[in-house]
């Protein structure tokens, strides 16, 4: 059953980063008016962060701190609570789904860059050596688990009825013909049950974070053409306009971001820019 579980030891980390991680917040943030607090997944939104703040922000004028998180719900609670000033780890559909389900109003401000969702196996090497009755595990949160099912529809794997969107689940599904098997898992947890099943669609900051190179070890990977999942920049509403954010969208979008992520990366996380 899709839920959002956050394990005990997982949100008392991410909690204790969120209130105790280096600097002091910016305007609803925190003390420094002059700083602006972003929270962010470890990889790839801390890595592009640490790169600016190091990199680019002091010539763009900007003082910038990190705050970085393990899950995917506390750095939008910190972000609605005033802990933060904006955050980087999302996309679209999923800002849109939690702010419906949580009462929140979080708004994207910019598309930083695309993780393409992958699948991973340490059984198989290619998508189409999936067995009949393969256990494949999938998010369990809500976008995340509909994005991984439009994955494996996309490749003919499953079908999903007509209709079925961002928020797509098991029940959605009109035509199994390998018989799979969906094992739903909080994502923090999908690579570590890759040596219980037989593959597992896992969001690209967790696969990095595990050792994988999206561009290498996917089996099957998104495409970056007409794809609505690239992270966002977030704040919340009214804040939209504020000048410490509009200077991190600028450096965000800037050549030497996109040069960066184009080089570290190596095409397991993409450039708007590229397509």
């Amino acid at each position: 059953m899709r839920k959002p579980v956050i394990p005990a030891a997982a949100a008392a980390l991410a909690l204790g980063l969120g209130l105790t991680a280096c600097g002091s917040g910016s305007g609803s943030g925190g003390g420094d008016s002059d700083t602006l607090t972003v929270g962010a997944t470890a990889v790839p939104a801390g890595e592009v962060l640490s790169y600016i703040k190091k990199d680019l922000a002091e010539k763009a004028g900007l003082k910038l701190e990190i705050k970085e998180f393990t899950d995917y719900v506390l750095p939008n609670t910190a972000l609605q609570e005033g802990s933060l000033d904006a955050n980087l780890y999302q996309n679209k559909p999923f800002l849109d789904e939690f702010n419906s389900s949580k009462g929140t109003d979080l708004v994207p401000v910019a598309q930083a860059y695309l993780p393409p969702m992958g699948v991973y196996s340490k059984k198989i090497t290619d998508i189409a050596e999936l067995a009949d009755g393969a256990t494949v595990a999938v998010p369990n949160e809500t976008t995340n688990e509909g994005r991984a099912l439009k994955l494996l529809a996309a490749k003919g794997l499953i079908t999903l009825k007509d209709g079925a969107g961002t928020t797509a689940s098991p029940a959605d599904i009109t035509a199994n013909p390998k018989k799979l098997t969906f094992k739903e898992l909080e994502p923090a947890q999908l690579p570590r049950s890759l040596d219980d099943v037989d593959a597992a669609v896992i969001n690209n900051n967790y696969a990095q974070d595990a050792g994988f190179s999206p561009a290498k070890n996917a089996i099957l990977l998104e495409s970056p053409k007409n794809n609505p999942y690239a992270n966002v920049l977030a704040v919340k509403k009214g804040d939209e306009n504020d000048p410490r954010v509009g200077k991190l969208v600028k450096l965000l979008a800037s050549p030497e971001v996109t040069k960066f992520i184009q080089d570290r990366y190596k095409g397991s996380v993409l450039p708007v820019t590229s397509g």
